[in-house]
């Protein structure tokens, strides 16, 4: 196995392995290693089925239940299929992290490419290690002990409108209602803070006044969005992602309509060495 930084605060390629053979314990745990430290790993040029990328992904972690929104690959309800041509568009064309309005957000997300257009389409990651880093000394400590309540904000329509009572409707916005994060926290593996905003589901922080509350936010929105904290993907049919959901946001770049894509995506919902 051989690893190349993609650059200096995040992302690393990985070669010299074959993810449709049985992957070991001992490579699985290599593997963990290199996300721990690069935050996003790109393994390129793997010919998987869904299952074999499912089973990949365990290696890592519980699974996630099946998306309340999206379509998942037919008989595979755990492998979520994003799957968008000119009459099927994307939802998310902004800088998020996944699902922040749980109490408990997803460990990491496994993206593999089935179909790719042939221009556009790229995937944006950015470290939440760099960006917390960058910032001055007198606005960490002002964010060290604030919190901000996430919500799906618009996106909860994509779901409420498919539940057909009342008490399903509970259920939904139970497991998927709102939720309030420390602005700042710490790594459980590295040990390192970042920021934990994203303008996707961050809608307040919590204490503030809605205009002191935007300010805030608008301001550190602005921060992240630093080509030096980020890296871009230019996507090839058979790219394996893997990014810690914990420490990065993504933008998925939707310039490529009405051009075909397909991606299978499997979230891992805890990080199986943090118990």
């Amino acid at each position: 196995m051989r690893v190349k930084k993609i650059s200096p605060c995040i992302g690393a390629t990985i070669t010299g392995i074959n993810l449709s053979r049985e992957l070991t314990p001992g490579l699985a745990e290599q593997i963990y290693q290199v996300l721990v430290d690069h935050l996003v790993i790109v393994i390129p040029g793997q010919e998987i089925s869904a299952s074999l990328q499912l089973e990949f992904a365990r290696h890592f972690g519980e699974i996630d239940r099946p998306h309340h929104t999206y379509p998942h690959v037919d008989g595979m309800p755990e492998v979520t299929l994003l799957e968008y041509d000119e009459n099927r568009h994307p939802d998310t064309n902004e800088w998020h992290t996944d699902l922040t309005y749980r109490k408990n957000p997803p460990f990491a997300s496994v993206l593999y490419s089935k179909v790719i257009p042939e221009c556009g389409g790229d995937t944006l990651w950015c470290s939440m290690y760099a960006a917390y880093e960058q910032l001055s000394d007198s606005m960490k400590q002002e964010l060290a002990d604030l919190e901000a309540i996430h919500d799906p904000g618009s996106f909860r329509n994509s779901f409420m409108g498919k539940e057909k009572n009342s008490k399903s409707m509970d259920q939904r916005m139970f497991e998927e209602g709102s939720a309030l994060h420390p602005m700042v926290q710490t790594h459980p593996v590295s040990g390192r803070k970042y920021l934990y905003v994203n303008e996707g589901f961050t809608m307040q922080v919590y204490g503030y006044s809605m205009p002191d509350s935007n300010r805030l936010l608008h301001f550190l929105f602005a921060h992240i969005n630093q080509p030096a904290f980020q890296f871009r993907h230019r996507w090839n049919t058979g790219d394996l992602l893997m990014w810690d959901n914990r420490v990065t946001q993504h933008y998925a770049v939707s310039d490529y309509l009405p051009q075909y894509r397909r991606m299978h995506r499997v979230t891992v919902i805890n990080d199986r060495r943090c118990g």
